[in-house]
C-alpha cells in the first residue's frame, strides 16, 4: 500500500496507521480520508492483521478537518456528495478492534476520528475539543453524538457551544479516554494493548466489540439478550474449547480463530 498522507506499518498482528500531514497538523482533507478508508478496508480483509492502531505525531493526532478545502463549498456541494459519510465513517464499519493513540491536538474532526475508534489511549499532552462553533458551524462527524455519550450532556454541550478544549487529565476523568500515559510512552503502551488483543481469539474479540457497541444502540434488556446470544455462540467455536481447556490445564492457549 503506497499512500501520500498516511503511513501504514504492520508489526506481527498489529497494523499502525499514522496520519502524515505534519505541515498541516494532520488536518483531515479529502485525500487523506480516502486513503484512510482504503487502508482500513484492506487491513480489515488481511487475515494477518488482528488489531489496528490509528495515531498522528507528538504535536497533533489531527487538528481538525481541512478548513481551506471546505470553506467555499455550498450546501448542495456537501449534500449531494454526502460529504463525510462516504469515507470518514469507514473506521466505524470495521469489525476488527481499532485503538486511537492520541498525542497533542485532537480537535474537530480529529476528536471525532479518535472517538470512532474502539478506545483512546492519550498522551499526557493530549488536548481534545470540538471548536467548530468558533468558525460558524457545528460538528459534522459525530461530535455532538459520541462526545455526549462519552462525557455526558453538560460537558459536551459546553464544549460544543464554546469550543473549549479538554486536557488529557480531564478527558480521563470524564470517560473520554481509557487512560493517560507519558507522551514518551504512548506508542509503547498502545502497542502493548494492541498486541494483547492480537494474541486473543479474533472471533471472540469481534463479538465482544459488537456487544459493547450494541449497548449504545438499544435498551438494557435487549442489549443483555444480544450479549447472551453472542456468549452462547462462542460455545460453537474451537477457540472457546481451546481457551477453557488451556485454563483448566494451566497452559497458554493456542487460538486458531475458528
Amino acid at each position: 500500500m503506497a499512500f501520500e498522507n498516511i503511513l501504514v506499518e504492520k508489526t506481527g498482528g498489529v497494523a499502525v496507521i499514522r496520519l502524515n500531514r505534519p505541515k498541516a497538523m494532520n488536518a483531515l482533507n479529502g485525500q487523506l480520508m480516502a486513503e484512510l478508508a482504503q487502508a482500513l478496508a484492506e487491513l480489515e480483509a488481511d487475515d494477518a492483521v488482528r488489531c489496528l492502531v490509528i495515531t498522528g505525531n507528538e504535536k497533533a493526532f489531527a487538528a481538525g478537518a481541512d478548513i481551506k478545502e471546505m470553506k467555499d463549498r455550498s450546501f448542495m456541494d456537501v449534500y449531494k456528495t454526502d460529504f463525510i459519510t462516504s469515507t470518514w465513517e469507514q473506521v466505524t464499519k470495521i469489525r476488527k478492534p481499532a485503538i486511537a493513540a492520541v498525542s497533542g491536538y485532537a480537535l474537530g474532526g480529529g476528536c471525532e476520528l479518535a472517538m470512532m475508534c474502539d478506545f483512546i489511549i492519550a498522551a499526557d499532552n493530549a488536548r481534545f475539543g470540538q471548536p467548530e462553533i468558533t468558525i460558524g458551524t457545528i460538528p459534522g462527524s459525530g461530535g455532538t453524538q459520541r462526545l455526549t455519550r462519552f462525557v455526558g450532556k453538560s460537558k459536551a454541550m459546553e464544549m460544543c457551544l464554546t469550543g473549549r478544549m479538554m486536557d488529557a487529565a480531564e478527558a480521563e476523568r470524564a470517560g473520554l479516554v481509557s487512560r493517560v500515559v507519558p507522551v514518551a510512552d504512548l506508542m509503547a503502551e498502545t502497542m502493548k494493548a494492541a498486541e494483547k488483543i492480537a494474541s486473543l481469539s479474533l472471533p471472540a474479540v469481534m463479538m465482544a466489540k459488537e456487544a459493547v457497541n450494541r449497548a449504545y444502540e438499544t435498551t438494557m434488556a435487549e442489549g443483555v439478550r444480544f450479549e447472551r446470544r453472542l456468549f452462547h455462540a462462542t460455545f460453537g467455536t474451537e477457540d472457546q474449547k481451546e481457551g477453557m481447556s488451556a485454563f483448566a490445564e494451566k497452559r497458554p492457549p493456542n487460538f486458531k480463530d475458528r
